[in-house]
Formats: structure tokens, C-alpha cells, sequence
């Protein structure tokens, strides 16, 4: 059986579904600190030492280059058990090739979103990651994955989002737009960009 479009119709009747799921957090970013106000608050405090440590490592940092931004998304990655071959993308490379070159995703597998990146030399704080998933220009889910507060050190850190299945179907086959974002508390953009999601019968 060929594959056919799905109506605009049915692809607003998904987004109105999906839009009953999506849920504002009431969150409250806390105040900013420099890691030297961190470093000097009262070491007697247990608890205290032991939340610095989490945040800026035992041993101090090294700054980096401060041509670099802050935050530096490096990569992204699907996760997925099943498929062939890495399903990863360099985001330090030119951002607008990956609208054209989709990843291929057979239907119904389950997946999940690990993104790579560094902090540099201060810290960020409630970093966030944000998901817009459309097709033919309709939005069909949006979601906002909370990411934490991290301090500068050498090592990318990684980041996983939750479980998720591929759509499946005759309808839900082909092209998906995904417009990414990584933002934080102060709405800092550390890197938006686009990419495109095919979603096939199989793997080739």
C-alpha cells in the first residue's frame, strides 16, 4: 500500500492531543552565585561542603579560554538500541546541514536524546532543553526537559531525556521538523538549532 500525507486536519487533531499533556512547572530559579561567593561560604557547614563539591569538584577549575561562549552544546545523539549505525550530530559544525540531512527513525522504536556539552567558567544555572516537533509546519508536541545547574570543569557533561517511542503507522511516516534549544534561567540562547527527523518503515 503507498504511503500517504496525513491531512492538516489530522495532524491538528495530534497537536490539540499532545498539547493536553504538556504541564507548567512552577519553578523558581535560585539566586545566581559567582564560584568565588561559593567558595568562600562557611566550609563548617557539612551539608554546605558537600553541595560545592557537586557543583565546582574537588579540585578547583581551570578556566578556559574566554573566547569560548560559557555554554558550548557539542553534541547530540539518539539513543536507541535497535538502530544500525550512531545516530549523532556535531553541533559545532555548520548547524544548518542537519535541516537537510534527517535522521532516519524506524517507526515505533524507542529512543532517547543525550546531548553533550561543557560549561567553561561560570555557573550556569536551571539549564533547560527545549523540543518543538512539527510537520508541514504544525506543531505536534512541545517539550521542556529541565537539565540542572552545573559549574565549570574540562569534562563535557552529558545530558539523557526521558524514554520515548517513535510514532508508527501509515500516517505517522515522514518528515519531521525539530527545533532544539538550550536555554537557562536567565533565558540565556547557549544554541537553538534545527533538525529533521524521518520516520520510515524500516531502518533504510
Amino acid at each position: 500500500m503507498a504511503e500517504q500525507d496525513p491531512t492538516v486536519e489530522q495532524l491538528a487533531a495530534v497537536a490539540a492531543e499532545n498539547a493536553d499533556e504538556e504541564q507548567l512547572v512552577n519553578y523558581k530559579p535560585p539566586a545566581q552565585k559567582s564560584i568565588q561567593e561559593l567558595q568562600e561560604l562557611d566550609n563548617d557547614d557539612e551539608s554546605l561542603r558537600k553541595y560545592k563539591e557537586t557543583l565546582l569538584g574537588s579540585k578547583p577549575a581551570i578556566l578556559a579560554d574566554p573566547s569560548l561562549p560559557n555554554v558550548q552544546v557539542m553534541r547530540l545523539t539518539l539513543v536507541c538500541d535497535t538502530a544500525p549505525k550512531p545516530l549523532s550530530i556535531d553541533l559545532t559544525k555548520n548547524l544548518e546541514t542537519y535541516k537537510k540531512e534527517p535522521f532516519i527513525l524506524k517507526e515505533g522504536v524507542e529512543y532517547k536524546i543525550k546531548i553533550f556539552f561543557k560549561v567553561n567558567r561560570d555557573i550556569v544555572s536551571g539549564l533547560k532543553y527545549v523540543q518543538q516537533i512539527q510537520r508541514k509546519g504544525i506543531k505536534l508536541d512541545h517539550g521542556v526537559y529541565m537539565v540542572g545547574s552545573y559549574g565549570p570543569r574540562e569534562e563535557a557533561y552529558e545530558f539523557l531525556t526521558p524514554l520515548e517511542e517513535a510514532p508508527k503507522g501509515l500516517l505517522a511516516r515522514g518528515l519531521y521538523t525539530v527545533k532544539s534549544q538550550f536555554t537557562d534561567d536567565d533565558k540565556h540562547d547557549h544554541l537553538s538549532w534545527e533538525w529533521g527527523l524521518n520516520i520510515k518503515k524500516d531502518w533504510d
